[in-house]
């Protein structure tokens, strides 16, 4: 199943489509009840089985960053199945789509599960994605697990991320007087290297030695025997739970006032405590795939976040690999089978045990 969602390229919209109805038509002829969902021209689908009293959401993402066109040939090669969105997550919603196919013929008890695929998760623009949208629009769950990449361990915290759009100016000149002007790209290049010395960038916490900050995206200069008088640069600023957005925002705006400072994107830092019922029994679960797996911090973020904005507790709980976003990603063969067991086996537990197990 990894690598027949591997092979589709779901970087583009039309790959997407074609995703979209696989899924669908996968989940159909398996008797899986499914709906799709429609925000703004985007697909998204809820496949709901059992009626019990306490709710599990499987959150899931079709979407891919761009690769080149050979990631999108899924290759095993020892002991791992490499391609674009193997780890990230494609794999992860394999094994979801199975274990909601194999908890439906067992005819669920005791609780219900939906499973939620969605086309946008890695989407960087400002706007609402499906996720978002649907939570905003009452959509609720007693918990979420979101099948993102943690190596069989329980990602019960996340770092928030502060995207941002730096514009910088300067002062053109000639190429050849360099010293008349003010050369706006290498003007915010120091400022991109000053960022990682502000206070915020020195803090820690639990779960996480520091913040981290990436430039993303430079654009800058319209000629090249001219010095360029304006630059904007995208960074990529990812935040620890207890730091606040607007003072990091503050200490960037404080490094230049002639800088314009844009936030293009915002999300919350992410926060589970360990302690909660249903934390302890994933990890429980988790570990007769793992014996070491435990809660832990992730660097990256997810659609866990608007789910814990409405109050819903949300984890990330993925199987092992590596790469992510990188030329040579890919999932452990080996894992995904005791990955989907570890899912089925949660929710068999949640539905076994009595409600009130679940805080309200």
């Amino acid at each position: 199943m990894a690598e027949q969602l591997i092979a589709i390229d779901t970087s583009a919209p039309v790959g997407l489509e074609r995703a979209i109805d696989f899924v669908a038509g996968w989940l159909d002829a398996r008797e899986v009840p499914v709906r799709e969902v429609r925000v703004g021209d985007r697909r998204c689908l809820l496949a709901r089985i059992g009626e019990g009293p306490v709710r599990v959401l499987f959150n899931g993402h079709l979407d891919v960053v761009p690769g080149h066109p050979g990631q999108f040939r899924p290759e095993r090669r020892g002991g791992r199945l490499y391609g674009r969105g193997a780890y990230d997550m494609k794999a992860a919603l394999a094994s979801m789509m199975i274990a909601t196919a194999e908890l439906a013929r067992g005819g669920l008890q005791g609780a219900s599960l939906d499973l939620m695929i969605v086309p946008d998760e890695e989407r960087g623009e400002p706007g609402d994605n499906c996720s978002e949208a649907l939570v905003r629009d009452g959509l609720r769950a007693d918990f979420v697990v979101c099948g993102e990449p943690t190596d069989l361990q329980v990602g019960i915290q996340a770092k928030g991320v502060v995207l941002v759009c730096l514009h910088v100016p300067g002062v053109a000149a000639h190429g050849s007087t360099p010293w008349l002007g003010q050369n706006a790209v290498l003007r915010a290049v120091d400022l991109y290297r000053r960022i990682g010395q502000l206070p915020f960038m020195s803090e820690s916490s639990e779960m996480f030695p520091a913040p981290s900050v990436n430039l993303g995206r430079i654009e800058g200069g319209d000629a090249l025997n001219r010095v360029p008088d304006a630059c904007r640069i995208w960074v990529d600023i990812r935040s620890l739970p207890d730091q606040d957005r607007d003072a990091i925002l503050a200490q960037v705006q404080a490094l230049d006032p002639e800088v314009t400072v844009e936030l293009i994107l915002g999300k919350s830092a992410a926060r589970v405590p360990s302690s909660h019922p249903l934390v302890q029994v994933l990890v429980g679960v988790a570990r007769a795939a793992d014996p070491t797996a435990r809660a832990i911090g992730r660097d990256g973020s997810s659609d866990a976040i608007p789910f814990l904005e409405a109050g819903v507790p949300a984890v990330e709980f993925g199987p092992v690999g590596a790469g992510h976003h990188g030329p040579d990603e890919y999932v452990e063969i080996a894992s995904l089978t005791p990955y989907r067991e570890a899912l089925v086996a949660f929710v068999r537990a949640v539905a076994a045990g009595p409600p009130a197990a679940v805080p309200g």
